[in-house]
């Protein structure tokens, strides 16, 4: 019967040299007299690093750990250090996997010194190629080299490796062939509006709600009504998880009046019960599709009797930020069609339809995380930066400059009048 992932290997004593020993990995390690205080502490220090190290042999030689060892530890201590609490992944972990896919595919086999300034251009250029922005290379790049940094922690390679990765500078805009993405813009509220009739009610409250709020999609996903204190005139919205918690930020979203009048229906139910459920909008869905239905039912099909006993993929109790990003995309794909181009499953376009088609996508189609610019935009023109700041949640008040646009009309009015 193989160990538990708990086990932790013994004390024992080697019989024909009287020596204490303990095996790590299939490796002896001998301590000493067997029996004496010297050998207790060696057996304490090998076990504590042994453990640290991810139950790995704590003297690995840097030189003989390859690139493919080394992404396989990092990816089980990323799995266990990014979890949320409730044990799903945050995002990180997709992008430690998109990273890795192509570090692997170049240098699975090499020792991890070989991971040298030189190798990393080399990883840019085939993002490049690829055809990522610059910005998501940036950011693949800098996962690298935290991976390389934790390697430097583990004593799986030498400092010197981390020291010269650190010091390739990030890619500029306009000094490199990386494609630019635009800045996000706040989506204007007469888009949001069409869109609304296409999604479902459940989603359609999620964005009633964020744009309300300014919260993130995040945050909108986990809501729950157990988080909400609904003692004042103002409920106060307190996320168990949220994106600067590891920084010891607390992170407060203030629930006004309407959008309380859009939580009201979703608040009768357990404390720990998530308000948007995927579930619940799917129930909702077919109900309405057999409200509609024009065949008897003693004919055909009756409700539920075409589904599968056990679906390769159900309706969860919440949403994620990549549902409720594709439930809104779907939305509009079906609120602004392109008046020529009706893409069919599995037709083939041309390059040119392709490029129509994205660019009319890009001018008409929004996305979740604009409804929290459209909410700072509007918080900084009415109420100023500072107020804008304290409802985003953000530190430092740059940082919402990047998510509230300028006023520009005060500008206007201001160059009429002295210039």
């Amino acid at each position: 019967m193989p160990w538990s992932k708990h086990h932790v290997p013994k004390y024992r004593k080697h019989r024909p040299t009287g020596q204490a020993v303990v095996t790590l990995k299939g490796r002896d390690f001998y301590l000493g007299p067997h029996g004496t205080k010297a050998s207790r502490v060696e057996y304490d220090r090998l076990i504590a690093e042994w453990l640290a190290n991810g139950r790995h042999d704590p003297d690995d030689d840097p030189d003989g750990v390859t690139v493919a060892v080394l992404c396989d530890r990092y990816l089980t201590f990323a799995q266990g250090y990014y979890a949320q609490r409730d044990g799903r992944c945050a995002g990180e972990i997709s992008g430690v996997v998109r990273m890795m896919k192509t570090v692997l595919a170049f240098y699975a086999d090499r020792p991890v010194t070989d991971l040298r300034p030189l190798a990393l251009e080399a990883i840019r250029n085939q993002w490049i190629a690829e055809g990522l922005a610059r910005t998501y290379v940036n950011k693949l790049a800098a996962k690298l080299v935290r991976m390389v940094k934790w390697a430097v922690g583990k004593e799986l390679a030498p400092a010197g490796v981390y020291q010269a990765l650190a010091a390739v500078p990030g890619l500029r805009r306009g000094k490199t062939a990386a494609r630019e993405t635009e800045r996000v813009q706040p989506v204007d509220d007469a888009t949001v509006d069409a869109t609304l009739p296409h999604l479902s009610r459940v989603v359609a409250d999620m964005v009633r709600f964020q744009r309300l709020t300014g919260a993130r999609p995040g945050e909108v996903c986990d809501l729950r009504p157990g988080d909400i204190d609904r003692t004042g005139e103002v409920w106060l919205y307190r996320p168990r998880e949220h994106k600067t918690e590891h920084h010891g930020r607390e992170r407060t979203i203030y629930v006004g009046p309407r959008a309380q009048a859009v939580l009201a229906r979703y608040l009768f139910r357990e404390p720990d019960a998530f308000c948007f459920s995927p579930a619940e909008a799917v129930a909702e869905r077919r109900a309405a599709a057999s409200a509609a239905r024009k065949t008897p039912l003693s004919c055909g099909n009756r409700p539920g009797s075409n589904r599968r006993n056990r679906p390769r993929k159900a309706a969860g109790d919440r949403y994620d930020s990549r549902a409720y990003f594709a439930a809104v995309r779907y939305a509009c794909e079906r609120a602004f069609p392109h008046p020529t181009i009706r893409p069919k499953r599995g037709e083939q376009l041309t390059d040119q339809q392709r490029n129509e088609l994205t660019a009319w996508r890009r001018e008409h189609f929004w996305s979740p995380n604009q409804l929290r610019h459209a909410a700072a935009t509007e918080y900084r023109r009415l109420h100023g930066l500072e107020a804008a700041q304290i409802l985003l949640g953000h530190s430092k008040a740059d940082v919402t400059q990047v998510y509230a646009e300028r006023d520009e009309s005060k500008a206007v009015a201001v160059a009429a009048a002295v210039g």
